[in-house]
């Protein structure tokens, strides 16, 4: 409804215009926001734009404009302000008729034209699945959900993916792993243990392992001596210099190389086991936060269609690929990077590199005409590189945004928890799912700015109190319901009132909780633009707040009718607003608490 505003404001500001300087009339006309309250509701600084090309002194021009204003009933008041900017008071009726259109309007409320149906793939998550999702995971989903949500909000053509990373080396760790848990279970428990300290540690490698002996007995059973045959010795557990690390590294690729002359085609049985276990547990997980993508990209796909082949030879054919050392060198620096990047090795296999250019290829052969990548944060410096793959490609790189998400840790008496994935040491998605529940941890993920870092306070995510702040905006809904029922009218005969009927609603709480309720479609598209839903989660911690302190000053359920249905129209307006943005968010809105 402010959209419409703007238009009225901007087509009275053209009147003035044209009558001062008819020449101009079609010069850009901005309406917008000011910072501050008491520089009015909107502001406009096409004094300060045209002062140069029309020699004029940009406040006295401001002066001039304004006296040239048509009457509207819309202002109350109209005035200059500091070099220039010309600042509109809006009337109370102005302020009030936003009531009607959020009521009329519905859900549909807020929604933005300005995507203008343009296809926009969002890729988030995509974390391997060789474990389940930890709480660093979770922000990831909970902002690229509510990123989607968004942008769809905002008139945009929404896919949703998860990438699928099945065709590398971590799922060779955890297939390698899930077997050795196995064997031994097999095995004598006097028999020494050959599991490696950097394969995967958690319980649900034993869990898997569990599962195969369970439906397959000893099916998978090899001598232990000849998986460890030839495979370089282990340094001492102490040692965690370079060196160390990298001999742990070689030890482990040389059991999963022994691993697959053992199994032989048993190989794939134990590889797509794990790897489905743990894409339906990631899937699971994520359905139960409310997450649910529109496709899952298999990564295996790239190579078996032979994609990834393919673009590193055109690559290679536009002068983008070099030989050294028998591995073959993506062009990197060309395009910004700090150094050239290995595309295939001197081995033959091309490098994770490879095939993540060939994704975004294929997603712009799909069709697609913006790329958005929810990548951790830890991920900044593949940015550039991921450019210029594509502008070597002959694609224009403007079309891939990347947004940087800074992991998440629990905070809970000074406690932090480290997170990682092979040491089997981290608290999962779902185990704060079920301490907080799905709502909380919705909405304090995308409380604050993706790529800022974020303590979650346990404590304050499960308390009932206005200090939690998905509590106090769903209380602030659950109020209105409440209020509903009291009056025990019908909700719906509040959408087709006339103006007229909502004049009693002339208190400063009243016109200002109007007005921030008309800001609503401005924040839509705000935060869309910016790629921020944290911004809509602001926005309603301040609604709420509003709400709540108008609800403990004033009597909403009056004696006299016109008030009475006036104030509940207000409250009404607010709690669709409060709908229609956690409904971005993915929280739900509970009508009693």
């Amino acid at each position: 409804m402010s959209s419409d505003l703007k238009l009225q404001l901007a087509e009275l500001m053209r009147v003035a215009l044209l009558s001062v300087a008819p020449g101009e009339g079609n010069s850009e006309i901005r309406i917008e926001r000011p910072k501050q309250a008491s520089h009015g509701d909107f502001s406009c600084n096409l004094a300060l734009q045209l002062a140069r090309p029309l020699k004029r002194n940009p406040r006295q021009l401001a002066q001039l404009l304004v006296s040239e204003l048509p009457y509207s009933s819309l202002l109350d008041r109209t005035e200059v302000a500091g070099a220039g900017f010309i600042n509109f008071h809006l009337a109370p009726a102005a302020r009030r008729q936003v009531l009607r259109g959020i009521l009329q309007q519905g859900t549909s409320f807020g929604r933005s034209p300005v995507g203008g149906g343009r296809t926009v793939l969002v890729e988030f998550v995509s974390a391997n699945p060789t474990g389940p999702l930890h709480v660093g995971h979770g922000r990831g989903a909970a902002y690229g959900d509510s990123l989607a949500k968004l942008l769809a909000f905002a008139g945009w053509s929404v896919t949703s993916e998860y990438y699928v990373n099945d065709a590398g080396r971590q799922m060779d760790i955890l297939a390698l792993s899930t077997w050795l848990r196995y064997l031994e279970l097999g095995r004598p428990s006097a028999e020494p243990a050959a599991f490696p300290p950097n394969a995967y540690q958690g319980d649900y490698v034993r869990d898997m392992a569990r599962q195969m002996r369970l439906a397959h007995g000893g099916r998978y059973e090899r001598p232990l001596a000849q998986l460890v045959a030839g495979t370089p010795g282990l340094p001492d557990a102490m040692r965690t210099d370079a060196e160390a690390v990298r001999q742990r590294e070689t030890h482990l690729d040389a059991l999963i190389a022994n691993s697959r002359l053992l199994l032989a085609e048993d190989w794939k049985y134990v590889h797509d086991f794990v790897l489905g276990e743990q894409l339906a547990d990631c899937r699971s997980d994520l359905e139960e936060t409310g997450v649910h993508f529109d496709v899952w990209f298999s990564e295996q796909s790239l190579f078996a269609t032979g994609l990834v082949a393919r673009c590193v030879e055109r690559l290679a054919k536009a002068g983008h690929v070099y030989e050294q050392d028998g591995a073959r060198w993506f062009r990197s620096t060309t395009f910004g990077d700090e150094k050239d990047r290995v595309v295939q090795r001197d081995n033959g296999l091309y490098t994770y590199f490879a095939s993540d250019i060939a994704y975004h290829l294929n997603k712009c052969e799909r069709g697609f005409g913006r790329l958005i990548n929810v990548w951790g944060a830890d991920h900044h410096g593949y940015i550039p590189r991921v450019r210029g793959a594509l502008a070597a490609l002959g694609i224009d790189a403007s079309i891939l945004d990347v947004a940087l998400v800074q992991f998440a840790v629990l905070y809970r008496s000074g406690w932090k928890a480290q997170m990682s994935t092979r040491a089997g040491d981290f608290v999962t998605l779902r185990t704060l799912r079920e301490d907080v529940g799905r709502d909380a941890c919705r909405f304090f993920y995308v409380l604050r700015k993706s790529d800022q870092h974020l303590d979650f306070d346990l404590d304050l995510a499960k308390s009932q109190s206005s200090d939690n702040p998905v509590y106090y905006i769903q209380y602030a809904h659950a109020r209105v319901c409440s209020l509903l029922a009291l009056w025990g009218g019908d909700a719906e005969s509040l959408a087709t009132a006339d103006l007229e009927s909502l004049e009693s609603l002339v208190s400063p709480r009243e016109l200002a909780l109007a007005t921030r309720l008309g800001e609503f479609p401005e924040v839509v598209e705000q935060a869309a633009e910016e790629l921020a839903p944290h911004l809509v989660a602001f926005y309603l911690k301040e609604l709420a707040a509003e709400f709540h302190s108008y609800y403990n000053a004033e009597r909403i359920l009056v004696d006299a009718p016109a008030a009475r249905e006036a104030r509940v129209t207000l409250a009404a307006a607010v709690r669709q607003v409060i709908r229609n943005g956690m409904s971005i968010l993915g929280v739900s809105c509970p009508e009693s608490m």
